[in-house]
C-alpha cells in the first residue's frame, strides 16, 4: 500500500511571506491600535502600606483630586529609583533653648549644613534655618524617627541654633491619601512621585499620573472634540471622493492600452510604471517644490509671460490649490498601483470573452 506523502515545500516557501506579513503588518497593526485605547498611567494603585509589596486596596483615576492623610519616608539605599522624589534627613544633637540635649530627625531642609568631613563629603555640622514663611511656626521641630512630619516629637529648636549632624539618610517620599471613585471613599498609600500637591495647602493634591494601565476612549474622545477634527474628516472624504474616480478612470485607460497589445506596447508598461519605483518621500519633495513661490509652476509661467507676480499655491488661505496639490500628487503616485491590478484582472479573463 502506497502512502501519501504531504508536500511540504509551498508551505516553507510561503512562510517567509507570512513572518514578512506578521512583522510589518500584523504588529504594526496591533500597536497601534493598543496605543488608539491603551493608556499606560491612567490608574494609580494604593497600597495598604508605604510598600509596594503590600498588598493593593483601591486605586484611582488620573487626575483625581486627593486629601493627603499622612507622609512617611522609606530608606533608600543604593542608587535612587528613576523618577522617586526624594527628601534628605539628619539626626542630629544639639541643646535647646531651656539647656536640654535634644537628639532626633530633622528634615534636611531646615539644616544649613557648615561643616563636612574632609574624606567622605558628610556634613557634620550646622545650624537651624531661619523660618520665613509668613505664618510658620518659627521653630524646626525633631522627631523620634525620620520621613514623616506628622510623627512623634522630641522637642523643638530655635533658628540659628548650633546642631551636630550624626548621621544622614536619603528618603523616598510617600503620600497616605484618600479620595473619591464612584461615590466610594478609597485611601491607601502611594509614591509621592505620582502625586502633585496643591500650592497653597499641602493637604490637598491630585493624581498627576498613574502606575497602572487600562482600556479607555480618552484618546478617542479627544480627537473628536478638537476644534479641527470636523474640518480634517470633511477634508479627507473629498480627497477620497476626488482622487479614487480618478485613479480608478485613468488606470483603466492605461490598463486597457497594455492590453491592447499595441504596437510598443513594453514602452508604455515601463513609463506607466515609473511611479512604482519612486520613493514617495521623493514623490512629496517634488511635488511640494512645484507648488512653492519659488517653484517650478511659478517659475514656468513667468518664463511664459503669463503672470506677472508669483502666486501662492501653499497656504492657509488657499486651501482648494493645497486640495489639488494633494490630488496631482496622489494620482502620479497611485495610479500605477491600481493599473497593476487592472491589469492582472483583464489578463485573467479569456481571450473569446474580450474578443466578444
Amino acid at each position: 500500500m502506497n502512502i501519501k506523502r504531504r508536500n511540504w515545500t509551498p508551505y516553507i516557501l510561503l512562510l517567509p511571506s507570512l513572518l514578512y506579513l506578521a512583522l510589518f503588518f500584523a504588529f504594526p497593526m496591533v500597536r497601534s491600535l493598543s496605543l488608539a485605547f491603551w493608556k499606560d498611567d491612567a490608574r494609580l494603585p494604593l497600597h495598604s502600606e508605604a510598600d509596594l509589596d503590600s498588598p493593593v486596596v483601591g486605586s484611582l483615576p488620573q487626575a483625581s483630586t486627593v486629601t493627603v492623610l499622612n507622609t512617611q519616608g522609606n530608606l533608600i539605599e543604593g542608587e535612587i529609583p528613576t523618577g522617586a522624589i526624594t527628601e534628605v534627613w539628619y539626626r542630629i544633637s544639639a541643646v535647646d533653648a531651656e539647656g536640654q540635649t535634644l537628639e532626633g530627625w530633622v528634615h534636611g531642609d531646615r539644616v544649613r549644613v557648615d561643616e563636612t568631613d574632609e574624606a567622605t563629603g558628610v556634613p557634620t555640622l550646622g545650624r537651624i534655618r531661619t523660618v520665613r514663611r509668613t505664618g510658620a511656626d518659627p521653630q524646626t521641630s525633631v522627631f523620634v524617627e525620620p520621613g514623616s512630619t506628622r510623627g512623634e516629637l522630641v522637642g523643638k529648636l530655635d533658628a540659628q541654633t548650633e546642631v551636630e549632624i550624626l548621621e544622614p539618610r536619603t528618603m523616598e517620599v510617600w503620600y497616605q491619601v484618600s479620595g473619591v471613585v464612584d461615590e466610594q471613599t478609597v485611601e491607601g498609600w502611594a509614591q509621592s512621585a505620582y502625586i502633585t500637591l496643591g500650592q497653597q495647602d499641602a493637604t490637598s493634591g491630585f493624581v498627576q499620573r498613574g502606575s497602572a494601565g487600562e482600556w479607555t476612549l480618552d484618546f478617542i474622545r479627544t480627537m473628536i472634540s478638537d476644534r479641527f477634527f470636523s474640518s480634517a474628516l470633511w477634508t479627507t472624504l473629498l480627497l477620497v471622493l476626488i482622487t479614487i474616480p480618478i485613479q480608478f478612470v485613468v488606470a483603466l485607460i492605461m490598463a486597457l492600452v497594455i492590453q491592447a497589445r499595441l504596437k510598443g506596447n513594453l514602452f508604455f508598461l515601463y513609463i506607466f510604471s515609473i511611479p512604482l519605483g519612486v520613493s514617495e518621500l521623493a514623490v512629496g519633495i517634488v511635488f511640494f517644490l512645484m507648488f512653492t513661490e519659488s517653484g517650478y509652476i511659478n517659475s514656468f509661467l513667468q518664463g511664459l509671460g503669463l503672470i506677472d507676480q508669483r502666486i501662492t499655491f501653499i497656504s492657509a488661505d488657499n486651501r482648494h490649490w493645497i486640495i489639488i496639490a494633494v490630488v496631482l500628487a496622489e494620482v502620479w503616485r497611485a495610479t500605477s498601483i491600481v493599473m497593476v491590478i487592472l491589469v492582472s484582472g483583464l489578463q485573467s479573463v479569456p481571450t473569446e470573452v474580450l474578443e466578444a
